[in-house]
C-alpha cells in the first residue's frame, strides 16, 4: 500500500509540475480533465444521482441514467468555463489579452450564471422529478471543483504567473507535508476530535510556519536569480503561503466533513492509495483562489 501510494503520488506531482510549467493548452487539458472527474464524485458523494433514483422510487417508476440531467448541465458548464478561459488566452483587445480586461471576467462570470440558470431550468421542468437539495449540490460541486481550480490557470496567466502560481503548490502540499511531520512529532492537542481525529493543533501551527518559510526561502531564491525583484519580495510570498496554508487546512477539512456527512470513505477509487481525485486536490481547491487574491494584493500581478 504504502509503495502503491508513494508512486501514484509522485505520478501526480510530475503531471502536476509539468502541467503548470509548460502552461497554456496543456494545463487547460489537464485541469479540465481533473474539474470533471471531481464534479461527478461530488454530485455522487452529496447524492445527486441517489436522490433521482429515490425521487423515481417514490413515484414508481425506474430510475433514469446514473448521470443526471442536472449534472450534465454542470459536466458542459465545465467544458464551457474552461473553453472561454483558453479564448481569453488567446484574445486580444486593443493590443492587450482579453483576461486582462474586465470582459474577459465578466464572461467568465456569465458561465457560472449559464450554468445556475441552467439547473434551475432542468429543476423546473422535470419538477418534480429532481429536488431541490440535488439542485444545490450540483452547483455548489460546479464552484467547488471546477471554478475554484481554474484560478491555477488564471494565476498562471497573470504578469508573474510563472513564478507565482508554485505558491499554490508550496501552500497547500508543503503545509500538508510539515503539518504531518510535526504532528507525528510533537503533535498532542486534538484540535478537531470528530471531523479529523489524527490532527493536532502542533501540527496545524508546523504546517502554517512550514509553507511561510518554504514561501521565503522560494521568494529569496526569486530574488538571487532576478535581482530587479523587490527586497520585500521573500516575506510577500512567506505571507502568501502562511495564509494559503490555513485555508489548504480548511478546505482538507471541508472535504473531510462532507464524507462523513455523507458516510463515505474515499470520494472515488481513480488514485490508487489516494482515493478519488477530491481526496488528493481538496486543499488545492481551495488554496489556489486565495493564492491569487492575495498575489493581486500584495504583489499587484
Amino acid at each position: 500500500m504504502f509503495w502503491t501510494r508513494l508512486f501514484s503520488g509522485i505520478v501526480l506531482l510530475v503531471i502536476a509540475i509539468g502541467s503548470i510549467w509548460w502552461g497554456g493548452p496543456v494545463l487547460t487539458v489537464v485541469l479540465l480533465v481533473v474539474s470533471l472527474v471531481g464534479y461527478r464524485e461530488l454530485t455522487k458523494a452529496m447524492g445527486v444521482p441517489s436522490g433521482e433514483k429515490k425521487a423515481a422510487a417514490a413515484d414508481k417508476a425506474p430510475a433514469e441514467s446514473s448521470v443526471t440531467a442536472i449534472e450534465i448541465v454542470g459536466l458542459a458548464g465545465t467544458v464551457l468555463y474552461y473553453g472561454m478561459i483558453q479564448l481569453c488566452m488567446n484574445t486580444t483587445v486593443s493590443g492587450q489579452m482579453w483576461w486582462e480586461s474586465a470582459d474577459g471576467a465578466v464572461w467568465l462570470l456569465g458561465c457560472i450564471v449559464l450554468v445556475f440558470m441552467g439547473q434551475l431550468f432542468i429543476y423546473v421542468f422535470a419538477f418534480p422529478k429532481y429536488q431541490a437539495e440535488q439542485v444545490i449540490a450540483g452547483f455548489f460541486a460546479f464552484v467547488y471543483a471546477p471554478v475554484m481550480l481554474s484560478f491555477i490557470e488564471l494565476t498562471r496567466m497573470t504578469v508573474a504567473g510563472i513564478f507565482i502560481v508554485w505558491l499554490i503548490l508550496i501552500s497547500s502540499w508543503g503545509c500538508d507535508t510539515c503539518a504531518y511531520v510535526v504532528g507525528k512529532l510533537i503533535g498532542k492537542k486534538k484540535i478537531f476530535p470528530v471531523l479529523s481525529p489524527k490532527k493536532s493543533l502542533e501540527g496545524c501551527i508546523g504546517g502554517v510556519l512550514g509553507a511561510a518559510l518554504l514561501g521565503f526561502l522560494y521568494g529569496k531564491l526569486l530574488v538571487n536569480f532576478f535581482p530587479t525583484m523587490v527586497d520585500t519580495f521573500a516575506w510577500q510570498t512567506a505571507l502568501i503561503c502562511a495564509v494559503g496554508a490555513v485555508m489548504s487546512m480548511v478546505g482538507d477539512l471541508a472535504a473531510s466533513a462532507i464524507k462523513r456527512n455523507k458516510g463515505i470513505k474515499d470520494y472515488g477509487k481513480l488514485i490508487p492509495g489516494h482515493g478519488g481525485i477530491m481526496d488528493r486536490f481538496d486543499s488545492v481547491i481551495v488554496t489556489a483562489p486565495m493564492v491569487y487574491f492575495m498575489s493581486l494584493l500584495l504583489l499587484g500581478r
